[in-house]
């Protein structure tokens, strides 16, 4: 039985959607193909414990899986719980009718519990696009991809949560808190450019820099404040757009720096 499942992948700060195709036949033999990397090839290992863990049957049939497009170097642990689902899918232990409308990303563990994933923002955003209805993914970076309107977020703690949806025609996502984006999150502490004293000269320069969106160079003896000046920028700088937070969001998301309690960046970020 031939199934397919979708997930994807991030290259830069875009996403690229990945067909995988899971077929069963007779024989015993396990196959991955379609460029996996060492972790990708490794997910062998991790999916038959997490579904022994789970009284799940992993079949003792050969298995082909190709990650399609097939010339695109596949990289990270995104693909554990889709190439999961399309195992337990072409042996009949998973409903097929909605595979065709969700993307599914995540890490599993051997006890069947979903580890966090970088990129989840990028690839909501480009599912969205691709029409997909909703994204499967860690409980961990729902809020993350929350933010993208028009697509349900399906946020998961185990491969059973997965399988429970998959198999209730009825079932809905449930409702996840996020925080106003019209809030300030950055991933630091905000300073604020009113608490500078003095510095009347270099403050007015700042000021000219931050109306004009013009470059600054600090030079200066240690302790003389170009820290302390430079990290209070960002409070007196315009107000971020949508597109700018989803962008800046997004290559937080890819580098891993996006907290549970952030949710979408909206003040600009100082390093």
């Amino acid at each position: 039985m031939l199934t397919k499942t979708f997930s994807s992948s991030v290259f830069g700060i875009e996403a690229t959607i990945i067909t995988i195709e899971v077929n069963q036949s007779i024989g015993i033999n396990f196959f991955l193909v379609g460029l996996p990397d060492v972790a990708i090839k490794e997910s062998h290992q991790r999916i038959k414990a997490a579904f022994k863990n789970n009284n799940l049957k992993f079949p003792g049939k050969e298995l082909t899986i190709n990650l399609a497009p097939a010339g695109i170097r596949k990289e990270g642990s995104n693909y554990d719980l889709p190439i999961a689902i399309g195992i337990l899918a072409a042996s009949e232990q998973v409903s097929t009718l909605k595979l065709s409308d969700y993307l599914i990303i995540g890490e599993l563990s051997l006890d069947g519990t979903l580890q966090p994933v970088r990129g989840a923002l990028p690839i909501a955003i480009q599912a969205r696009k691709e029409g997909f209805k909703g994204i499967i993914l860690p409980e961990i970076n729902a809020e993350e991809a929350e933010v993208v309107t028009g697509l349900e977020t399906i946020g998961v703690q185990n491969i059973n949560d997965v399988i429970n949806f998959l198999n209730d025609e009825n079932a809905r996502p449930k409702p996840i808190k996020t925080e106003s984006p019209n809030r300030n999150f950055s991933g630091i502490g905000i300073e604020d450019f009113s608490e500078v004293k003095g510095q009347f000269t270099v403050k007015r320069a700042f000021e000219i820099a931050a109306a004009g969106g013009h470059n600054l160079i600090l030079i200066g003896p240690p302790g003389s404040g170009k820290s302390m000046l430079a990290k209070r920028l960002p409070s007196i700088l315009p107000k971020m757009s949508l597109d700018e937070s989803l962008e800046t969001t997004s290559i937080h998301s890819v580098a891993g720096k996006v907290k549970k309690e952030i949710g979408l960046i909206t003040q600009r970020p100082f390093r």
